[in-house]
């Protein structure tokens, strides 16, 4: 079974050119074949770009799981959090716990993270770090639980 996946990068400096991204390839590359990339965005720290962005992949059923990195820090321009709130339906709590606790290991400034999870109609929103290797252990740790969590979201789970 293949999930349909939509990667958003949250970067002014990404999307105006001053900076490649390497966020999106690594994230391609940790989901592998039982991901299909439908969307890939590469877009500026503007809160009302991504809630467009994420109510046209849920709405119209484009993406089963959208994956954000960017915006999730202390600064005054990292607003993914606050924009991803607005436009969910509940949120996954336990998802973004499990990134912050586990990232840990690895930063003391995981601590500092406001990334959160959740779901819009039935599609899967899951905030990321900006920084290409806590991409990488991010989506290590929470890519075990995404296929049970993606079938129960689209009533596929053989467990009901």
């Amino acid at each position: 079974m293949t999930f349909k996946v939509a990667l958003i990068v949250l970067s002014d400096r990404a999307a105006s050119g001053e900076r490649a991204d390497q966020c999106v390839p690594i994230m391609r590359e940790r989901l592998g074949a039982a991901y299909t990339v439908v969307r890939e965005s590469i877009i500026s720290d503007d809160p009302a770009s991504l809630q467009a962005h994420l109510i046209d992949l849920a709405d119209s059923h484009a993406a089963d799981l959208v994956l954000t990195s960017g915006g999730t820090g202390l600064s005054p321009r990292d607003r993914t959090p606050q924009a991803t709130a607005a436009v969910l339906d509940y949120e996954v709590p336990g998802i973004a716990e499990a990134i912050r606790a586990a990232s840990l290991a690895h930063t003391a400034t995981a601590m500092l993270s406001r990334a959160l999870a959740g779901v819009r109609d039935r599609t899967l929103v899951i905030n990321l770090p900006g920084s290409p290797k806590a991409v990488a252990e991010t989506l290590d740790i929470v890519l075990p639980v995404l296929p049970h969590a993606l079938e129960l979201l689209a009533d596929r789970s053989p467990d009901q």
